[in-house]
C-alpha cells in the first residue's frame, strides 16, 4: 500500500501537492491531516465526491510500503505518522519546496527551492504528459497562487509563472479560485487586528523595522495569518509577528515578512514551525510565556546576519567525558575539580547520557557515591548536530531547559556547546 500525506494545518499547496502526487503515482491513497485550513476545508466539503480523501485514522500503517511526503520535510509536522518513522523497508518518496533541510530521510528526492512545491509537481506532470482536468488544473493554480501571492511574493520564480500559465491552458477556472482564495475576515478577525494596533509598537532589528504583537484569544478563531497580514500592511514594518496564546496555555506564532533577507520560515523552523521566506508559523503546544518567545523571535533575527555559522564554529573540543562505570564520588570530584556543572558519559565509544550536578539529588545515603555514575545519569541525552545553527541549539535549550548540548557526528560526541557560547553569538560577541 502506497500512501501520500502533507503537513497540518493543510494549505492549499500541501492538497494540491498531494493529488498531485496520486496523480504522479497512480494508486496512491491521499491522507490528509485532521487540521486544514479553512479555505481547504470550504473547498473540499464542496468537492468532496471529486476527491477520494482519507483521514490518518482511517488507514492502517502497517500496510504501508510507500510513503509519499509532500510540501514538508520534517516528520513532527505530519499527522499521526509516526508509526512509520521506525518502519524497516519503507520506501519514502519526498517532495518539497522548502530552502533548508528537514529530517525526513528519503529514498527518492525532489527537492527545489520554489515559489511553491506544486510548481515542482507540475513541471514533472507536464513531463510525462499527464493529461489534467479542469477541476484538477484549478486546485493546483490555487496551490501556486497560495504560496506566491499570486505570482507578487518576493519567493516567486519564473517556474512559478511558467506553471500557472500551463495550468490556465489546462483550462484552470479563475472565478473559482477568486472564491476560495478569499480568505475569512469577521468579526473576530476585525477584534483582534483592532487590539494588536491599539498596542503596536515598532523597533530596529538588525536593520529591519519590526512589530511584535502578544495577544490573548479567546476561543478557536479562523485566518489569524490574514490578521497578521494586514497588521504588518497597517504597520509598515519589513516584518510582523503575532503571538497568540489561548486559555489552554496553547500558542501559536505567526509572521509576515515583505525583507528578502529576513526568512520567516527559517525563524519558525528554529520555534519547531515551518514556512517560507515570506510567512510562517508554529504551534507552542506546552506553556510558554510569550515574552520569552518575543525575545527569542528578536535574537534569531539578530542572528540571521550569522546564518553561515554552524555549532561546529561555537563548539568546544575535545569534549571532557568519563566512562559509565565511574563511580559518582568521583564524578562529583571531576566536577569540582573542572569547575563545570555537567558532564557526557560514554560507553562502547557512543554518549550513552549526561551526569549534571542536579543528578547529585537523587543521591540518599553516602554508600550510593560508590556506585557507577551509569545508575544516576539521565539517559534522555539532548544533543545536536554539528551542521545545525546557533539559533536551533538556543531552541533547544530553551524547550528542555537546559544548559549544555553535546554535538554528536555518527553517535559519537565530537563536541560540546552551552547556553554561554550560543548567547555569545546571538549577542554578536564572536571573535574577528
Amino acid at each position: 500500500m502506497q500512501i501520500v500525506t502533507t503537513h497540518k494545518n493543510t494549505d492549499f499547496d500541501a492538497l494540491a501537492s498531494t493529488i498531485a502526487a496520486t496523480v504522479l503515482y497512480p494508486g496512491a491513497v491521499p491522507v490528509l491531516p485532521k487540521n486544514l485550513n479553512p479555505n481547504v476545508k470550504a473547498f473540499l466539503s464542496i468537492h468532496k465526491d471529486v476527491f477520494d480523501i482519507y483521514a490518518p485514522n482511517q488507514i492502517d500503517l502497517d500496510q504501508v510500503d510507500r510513503l509519499i511526503v509532500v510540501d514538508v520535510n520534517q516528520w513532527n509536522r505530519l499527522d499521526q505518522m509516526k508509526a512509520l518513522k521506525e518502519k524497516d523497508e519503507l520506501e519514502i518518496i519526498l517532495w518539497d519546496h522548502h530552502p533548508i533541510k528537514g529530517d525526513i530521510q528519503a529514498d527518492q528526492q525532489f527537492c527545489e527551492e520554489m515559489g511553491a512545491n506544486i510548481t515542482l509537481m507540475v513541471r514533472e506532470l507536464r513531463k510525462e504528459k499527464k493529461v489534467l482536468t479542469p477541476i484538477q488544473a484549478t486546485l493546483f493554480l490555487a496551490g501556486v497562487y497560495e504560496d506566491t501571492g499570486s505570482l507578487r511574493f518576493p519567493s516567486t520564480t519564473s517556474e512559478d509563472a511558467y506553471a500557472a500559465g500551463y495550468l490556465l491552458e489546462c483550462k484552470a477556472d479563475l472565478n473559482i479560485l477568486s472564491s476560495f482564495l478569499r480568505p475569512a475576515y469577521g468579526e473576530k478577525q476585525k477584534g483582534i487586528l483592532f487590539d494588536m494596533l491599539t498596542s503596536a509598537a515598532k523597533t530596529d532589528v538588525n536593520g529591519y523595522s519590526v512589530s511584535i504583537n502578544k495577544v490573548n484569544v479567546k476561543g478557536h478563531v479562523d485566518s489569524l495569518s490574514v490578521v497578521v497580514q494586514m497588521y504588518r500592511e497597517i504597520m509598515d514594518v519589513d516584518a510582523a509577528f503575532g503571538i497568540f496564546t489561548t486559555k489552554e496555555h496553547k500558542c501559536m506564532v505567526i509572521g509576515r515578512s515583505t525583507a528578502e533577507s529576513l526568512n520567516v520560515g527559517t525563524i519558525m523552523r528554529s520555534l519547531g514551525g515551518g514556512g517560507h521566506p515570506g510567512a510562517g508559523s508554529a504551534m507552542l503546544k506546552k506553556c510558554v510565556n510569550p515574552e520569552t518567545v518575543e525575545k527569542m523571535i528578536l535574537e534569531l533575527i539578530e542572528g540571521n546576519q550569522h546564518s553561515s555559522v554552524q555549532i561546529s564554529d561555537l563548539m568546544s573540543f575535545p569534549v571532557f567525558t568519563v566512562p559509565s562505570d565511574t563511580r559518582m564520588k568521583e564524578v562529583a570530584f571531576l566536577l569540582r575539580e573542572k569547575g563545570c556543572t555537567g558532564v557526557p558519559v560514554e560507553e562502547a565509544g557512543k554518549i550513552a547520557g549526561i551526569i549534571s550536578r542536579r543528578d547529585f539529588q537523587k543521591v540518599r545515603k553516602n554508600s550510593a557515591l560508590n556506585a557507577p555514575v551509569r545508575a544516576f545519569m539521565s539517559l534522555n541525552v539532548v544533543t545536536i548536530d554539528p551542521w545545525k545553527s546557533p539559533a536551533e541549539a538556543a531552541r533547544l535549550m530553551v524547550k528542555h531547559d537546559i544548559g549544555r548540548l553535546p554535538v554528536v557526528e555518527d553517535g559519537h560526541i565530537i563536541g560540546i556547546v552551552t547556553r554561554s557560547d550560543a548567547m555569545t553569538y546571538f549577542y554578536d560577541l564572536l571573535p574577528d
